[in-house]
């Protein structure tokens, strides 16, 4: 055996090798692993934010009747993103009518956009705070670390659908992609390993959940400073990953430099965020009715009525007495302590 095909040989073994399967069949119904993994993201979410809901004062519950109007909305943002940001499988090339309008339907094969799910996810994130009364920055900030963890999870799900990898390469952890898949690269040779795009965007949310939880522990990250920082750290990590990978996506070209939508989109929202988090950082609270005001997760006027406890509820108050009824009592009170007078 030469050294060359050796090296190979170890590259191969030591490679992510391809996923047997992507779905179960029972019966009729097709249960894809990519859906698994976007439902496992969801229930892993909902329960790091109740957490931290419960720690920040909020009522037990609510956060998931927010939630639900959150992940309705975002779930169709994140759909239209991807349909019109990758519009050649579904309306042609240049729009010609040459695609398939019902892939767009199709969302077990794949396809959602981060930034449409932010977009729509926070309308109907505020539709849900306005409904039952809290601040919706209070929400987001409680939110926003479980929404990159449930992003590392879903992430899992282009493994199993093998697909947004990136270019060849030889290190060890490359991927294998099937010859037969539909998103074989064409022109690539059988056995070419490929960026595992989606595992290194795994590996930076997690790093970036541990990392907003410590610094929200340290510097109690409110009106909003949680969210901008996870939008900061996001993003930083999506533009480099974003450049890797190989997929089908709409080109733009500005100064001169013609990248990929979402690089643009990155770049962009990580600069709004760092402008977010400097002019937050500079008014914050100072005074600790200002600070006990921004911790709070209620909307201004919405606050919960102290609870009375029925008993004491029920008992009437006594009436306040008059200078005529303390007269009244005070020679009642005198006749009851005279001594008994002499039986006949």
């Amino acid at each position: 055996m030469s050294m060359t095909s050796w090296d190979t040989s170890a590259l191969i073994t030591a490679a992510i090798p391809a996923p047997g399967w992507d779905a179960f069949h029972l019966g009729p119904v097709t249960i894809h692993a990519y859906a698994l993994c976007i439902v496992a993201g969801m229930v892993v979410a909902l329960w790091l934010s109740s957490q931290r809901w419960k720690t920040r004062g909020g009522p037990e519950g609510s956060i998931i009747d927010i939630s639900i109007w959150a992940i309705v909305f975002g779930l169709v943002g994140a759909r239209l993103y991807h349909v019109f940001s990758s519009p050649t499988a579904y309306f042609g090339p240049n729009f010609d009518g040459t695609g398939d309008l019902t892939k767009i339907w199709r969302v077990w094969e794949g396809g959602l956009g981060i930034w449409g799910a932010v977009a729509l996810g926070a309308v109907g994130a505020w539709i849900g705070c306005r409904r039952y009364g809290f601040k919706l920055a209070a929400y987001a900030d409680v939110v926003a670390p479980a929404v990159l963890l449930a992003q590392a999870i879903g992430r899992l799900g282009n493994y199993f659908n093998q697909e947004l990898f990136g270019g060849p390469t030889t290190l060890p952890w490359g991927l294998q992609v099937a010859a037969d898949h539909p998103n074989f690269p064409a022109g690539a040779l059988e056995g070419t390993l490929f960026h595992p795009t989606f595992l290194y965007e795994i590996v930076w949310n997690l790093a970036g959940v541990a990392l907003l939880l410590l610094l929200d522990r340290r510097l109690r990250l409110r009106r909003g400073m949680m969210l901008w920082s996870y939008v900061a750290w996001y993003t930083a990590g999506r533009t480099w990953i974003e450049t890797l990978r190989i997929d089908e996506a709409e080109m733009v070209t500005l100064f001169g430099t013609t990248q990929r939508l979402n690089v643009w989109t990155s770049l962009l929202m990580f600069l709004i965020a760092v402008g977010f988090l400097v002019y937050l950082g500079l008014t914050r609270p100072k005074s600790a009715e200002a600070r006990a005001l921004a911790d709070s997760v209620w909307r201004e006027g919405r606050e919960p009525v102290p609870e009375v406890d029925e008993r004491e509820a029920d008992e009437p108050e006594a009436p306040a007495l008059t200078g005529d009824d303390e007269r009244v009592n005070a020679d009642e009170t005198k006749k009851i302590g005279d001594p008994a007078p002499n039986a006949e």
